[in-house]
């Protein structure tokens, strides 16, 4: 198997939102990541845009024009009844900070932070939920001992 290109994880994944501007802006007031890169149309539409967090990258992207481009359809949760397929994990150094920072930003929070002990051989994780403005679901985790 051949290495991905430098700056690239062997995975990321897509997020699909009716307003992409405003959640690539709420993503990194909220939770910290970071615009790498962010390709405007001409009718200053985010056509394409990749945010990191650590060494993980995520596209943000139109969910009417991407179905509109490429015939499969792509939703936000909001236009959805709120039905999610997927959710985002990432691991943080502070839950706690993480959970503070979403809620300040206006995140709905799921889960409060909870420490979950699955045994002496594995590990002890805190973790937290959170919902954004259009109903992604993010999961913020912490290792707090083992594994």
């Amino acid at each position: 198997m051949k290495n991905p290109p430098a700056g690239w994880p062997r995975i990321s994944n897509s997020v699909y939102y009716d307003d992409p501007r405003r959640a690539i802006d709420w993503l990194v007031s909220a939770f910290g990541f970071e615009v790498r890169l962010k390709v405007e149309g001409d009718d200053g539409s985010i056509v394409h845009s990749e945010l990191t967090f650590g060494d993980g990258l995520i596209f943000v992207g139109d969910a009417a024009k991407a179905t509109a481009k490429n015939g499969a359809v792509r939703a936000s949760p909001q236009s959805v009844g709120g039905a999610n397929t997927q959710q985002m994990c990432i691991y943080v150094d502070d839950v706690d900070a993480a959970c503070a920072r979403g809620r300040a930003a206006g995140a709905k929070v799921t889960r409060e932070p909870t420490t979950t002990d699955y045994g002496e051989d594995y590990w002890v994780d805190r973790s937290c939920e959170l919902q954004d403005p259009e109903g992604h679901r993010w999961y913020f985790m912490q290792r707090i001992s083992g594994g």
